[in-house]
């Protein structure tokens, strides 16, 4: 009986050693749910991913992956391909000592109706906040959804790399910006149902967690127009995380949407 007391203690705590180890979220490089110890060095393509979810999904700007790879425009992959996602020590080094350069929101004409939690008392609560730069995005951006925000970003927290709106069920989710639909599915951990939207070669915009998704992968997008409707897939309440990033690095949106 002491023998079998001993061993299950020895095996908890072995547990609770490992579980010190384990980070549940991803950074460059690295996936959700490994071993922060151990970054991802290559991946094997699953039926359908594309190149720009896969760099999404570990933090690159989708012509790092094609370049390291090889692989020249419209960036087809196939299933069971293996991609290295690991730069070289070269790589690594130029990617860390390149910061990106936020241009100052534009203010569109037209926008949805404002959030329920003022933008101002929303950016209050943002930690690290990046200062935008004197040049002016010529993209137009609108909110995608109506609700009070529940989270803001934070350049210090790889969990939260966008902004979550709560909502209703089946409320609409708007394209934030026009462009084009380049990931449409739940193929990402943490995201359930996901649409991700190329608006030129720098920016990206993602829409998480959907119950339901009304735009096919490859199809064109108006800034306004309606491409999901909110839900809970992935996650425990219902609610759109929203996320803008400048050349594979998330970005703060408040500084990007229209003041309300």
């Amino acid at each position: 009986m002491r023998r079998l007391i001993q061993n299950i203690i020895c095996m908890v705590f072995i547990t609770l050693i490992a579980g010190c180890g384990h980070k549940g979220v991803y950074s460059k490089g690295y996936y959700s749910g490994r071993d922060i110890e151990k970054p991802v060095e290559h991946h094997v393509i699953k039926k359908g991913e594309t190149l720009y979810s896969l760099a999404w999904q570990y933090g690159y700007d989708y012509r790092e992956v094609a370049k390291w790879n090889g692989i020249e425009p419209p960036y087809t992959i196939y299933p069971d391909q293996k991609l290295r996602i690991l730069p070289t020590f070269a790589e690594r080094r130029l990617i860390e000592n390149s910061a990106p350069i936020l241009p100052k929101t534009t203010r569109p004409e037209t926008t949805p109706e404002p959030v329920k939690e003022s933008v101002k008392e929303a950016e209050a609560h943002v930690e690290n906040p990046i200062t935008p730069p004197k040049q002016v995005n010529k993209i137009e951006w609108t909110w995608p959804t109506n609700g009070k925000i529940l989270a803001t970003f934070s350049g210090n927290d790889p969990g939260r790399k966008g902004i979550d709106i709560t909502g209703k069920p089946g409320q609409s989710i708007h394209a934030a910006a026009s462009g084009k639909v380049v990931y449409s599915g739940s193929g990402l951990r943490g995201y359930g149902k996901l649409i991700i939207v190329k608006h030129d070669e720098t920016y990206f915009s993602a829409y998480a967690h959907n119950k339901e998704i009304v735009v096919n992968e490859g199809q064109s997008v108006k800034k306004g127009e309606r491409i999901a409707d909110m839900g809970s897939t992935g996650t425990d309440r219902v609610k759109l995380h929203f996320e803008i990033r400048r050349n594979g690095i998330p970005v703060n949106p408040f500084y990007y949407l229209p003041k309300q």
